[in-house]
């Protein structure tokens, strides 16, 4: 898509030159799109299909080969529209040069867009790292253990056990993506953490599509969004706070959504950090594919809306 609107956009412009007026323009547009579509997609299908064999060459061999393929896709175009009788004999030359400058950006801004994916998820992960591995979050639970060893020894087991899970899952090194049922699992390891700390105060109900479960997501994506929903809804107010995860599959789309009630005159401060951080993450792993919406209703709750491919 970016491809297509990028080449449009220079035809566009390039009919710009010695119109008549806009009729004249739009005229010269649709005749250049005539050549340049069908070349920009052949070039498309070409690159797609030698991805792997073009990721052998070193950069430049990359971008060279991205030019040629360019000018071979132009020249296409060009043969194209003169078996339409739309175009001269004289202008391969020029639909080649053409083709091979902008395939040559094109390749350019793809292979420096690859390039910055990889800084880009290791300072995510840090920034990740960094927000889940709070000395408080470790310091409350902990707390919450002693105080349950000598009453409850079974349940500051199982605590400890789901704090083991919890940061062993923190400070593995996972996959490109992890399933939503797996961050499902993790999320309700950490409510049943909180749960020892807050007890009647945190009230959590699900409501999940098993249909959704295999939908991909960033590694660790999903406690975040509660751990927020715990901080800012739960620990504020003296009532608690109701917390909700739905998950469900809509036209091939899965949707999540994690609310939660905040006490009256809260807003929505102090969670711009970490919706930022998901919002980066789930660009990285899907680009234009997911969405992200958060923000407080008039109803006085918390929404925040993930929709991801499934």
């Amino acid at each position: 898509m970016r491809a297509v609107v990028f080449v449009e956009a220079a035809v566009a412009v390039g009919a710009l030159f010695g119109v008549a007026g806009p009729a004249d323009w739009l005229a010269r547009w649709a005749l250049a799109t005539g050549a340049a579509l069908p070349g920009v997609l052949a070039w498309l299908l070409v690159c797609c299909g030698l991805k792997n064999r073009l990721a052998l060459l070193p950069d430049l061999g990359q971008l060279a080969a991205g030019a040629v393929l360019g000018a071979a896709a132009g020249l296409y175009g060009w043969g194209l529209m003169v078996v339409a009788g739309l175009a001269g004999h004289g202008d391969g030359l020029a639909s080649a040069l053409a083709g091979a400058l902008l395939a040559l950006v094109l390749a350019a801004g793809l292979f420096w867009r690859a390039r910055a994916r990889t800084p880009a998820a290791t300072t995510a992960r840090l920034q990740e790292l960094q927000s889940r591995i709070r000395p408080h979050f470790l310091f409350n639970t902990l707390n919450s253990a002693i105080a349950l060893v000598r009453d409850d020894p079974a349940r500051a087991e199982a605590l400890l056990e789901d704090l083991s899970d919890l940061f062993r899952h923190a400070l593995a090194e996972p996959g490109h993506a992890v399933s939503l049922a797996d961050e499902i699992a993790l999320a309700r390891r950490y409510l049943a953490i909180e749960a020892v700390r807050f007890g009647d105060r945190l009230r959590v109900s699900w409501s999940l599509d098993p249909a959704a479960d295999g939908a991909r997501l960033p590694h660790l994506l999903l406690q975040p969004l509660v751990e927020n929903a715990v901080r800012h809804g739960v620990e504020p107010s003296d009532n608690g706070a109701d917390l909700q995860i739905h998950t469900r599959v809509v036209g091939g789309r899965v949707l999540l959504e994690v609310s939660n009630t905040v006490p009256a005159g809260q807003g929505d401060a102090g969670q711009g950090m970490a919706l930022a951080n998901v919002r980066d993450r789930l660009g990285l792993l899907h680009d234009l594919a997911a969405s992200l919406q958060a923000g407080l209703g008039a109803d006085g709750i918390y929404r925040v809306r993930i929709e991801v491919p499934l």
